[in-house]
């Protein structure tokens, strides 16, 4: 998959960028509507992209609002409500794009036919965290210990990454764990860093800051491949748990119908953004591997994920609430 996904980058950088300002300049303020709190990596990216989109935009007002909650599904049915004029955009994940319909019976919201897509811009690894003071010092010894301890070892979920993640983890590791939800990826940080958790499945975005500062110990990388942001994590793929391969992406959606012209000034300003070398910096800096493309690559792509999620779902055997 990664090796799909960096041929899809390149290709789309080589895409024409649309003409910006055709006909469509923003008249308001600019809401980047949030699925998760404040501090979480979904939440970091898109203070990024405000600041992005305003300079894009001849300075626009961009603002992020946060409607964390419900896995994602306050924040995607406000969205998918917004009137479809640009003014209001989505800037989301797998969780409610790819997992949620596979996790859940009911959805107030359609992923595919109440959102036009806009761009996507780029992925959010995962890694495998536990606090400091847990005696597993790599992934294998890790693994050794919650196969020690069945169903005794817990871990932290605030997105669905964490939870599909955590369940595929325990299930290929043989083993079972007690699952510990949380509404969004800080608090259930605070509680692996304070020891009342064994472990998460954490984006390297919002877990990194507290690895650099030793309240969490990274045991490994959920990509099957070793991440270019953190070249010297093992996979988990590496540590024992053969073929484990999850990762995040990010996108920005506009509520369905909204004009053409629209989204594709949205697209180019975007685009445009994050094409410039200095700003895939400023995204590595935080964790996140900015990239992105066409609207049409987004929407194929989202049906592609829901397939992907909706099997790895099953493969972990969670059932649907």
């Amino acid at each position: 998959m990664r090796r799909r996904e960096l041929m899809a980058g390149l290709l789309a950088a080589s895409l024409p960028l649309p003409a910006l300002a055709q006909g469509w300049k923003p008249s308001r303020p600019i809401t980047l509507i949030v699925p998760f709190a404040a501090g979480s990596g979904t939440d970091a990216v898109a203070r990024i992209l405000a600041q992005l989109l305003s300079e894009k935009l001849d300075g626009a007002n961009v603002i992020v609002e946060n409607r964390a909650g419900g896995s994602g599904v306050i924040a995607a049915v406000a969205a998918a409500h917004a009137p479809p004029d640009g003014h209001t955009l989505f800037v989301t994940t797998n969780t409610t794009h790819s997992a949620n319909p596979a996790l859940m019976k009911h959805l107030d919201y359609d992923p595919v036919a109440d959102f036009a897509p806009v761009a996507r811009v780029g992925n959010l690894p995962f890694m495998l965290v536990v606090g400091a003071q847990s005696p597993a010092r790599d992934a294998a010894t890790f693994f050794r210990l919650i196969r020690e301890r069945p169903g005794k070892m817990s871990y932290a979920s605030g997105n669905s990454t964490g939870i599909v993640g955590g369940a595929t983890m325990a299930r290929m590791a043989g083993t079972e764990m007690l699952h510990v939800p949380y509404r969004s990826t800080p608090p259930a940080m605070t509680d692996v860093i304070a020891g009342r958790v064994d472990c998460m499945l954490v984006d390297i975005a919002a877990g990194l800051g507290h690895v650099r500062e030793g309240q969490l110990r990274l045991l490994g990388v959920t990509t099957k491949e070793r991440s270019a942001l953190l070249p010297d994590a093992p996979s988990l793929h590496e540590a024992g748990l053969t073929g484990f391969d999850i990762t995040s992406w990010n996108g920005v959606f506009a509520p369905a119908g909204t004009p053409p012209e629209v989204v594709g000034t949205l697209n180019a300003a975007l685009r445009g953004a994050i094409a410039q070398p200095e700003v895939k910096a400023r995204f590595a800096a935080i964790g996140f591997d900015a990239f992105s493309g066409t609207p049409e690559e987004l929407g194929a792509f989202v049906r592609e994920q829901l397939v992907t999620w909706r099997e790895l779902v099953e493969a972990a055997g969670i059932p649907k609430e």
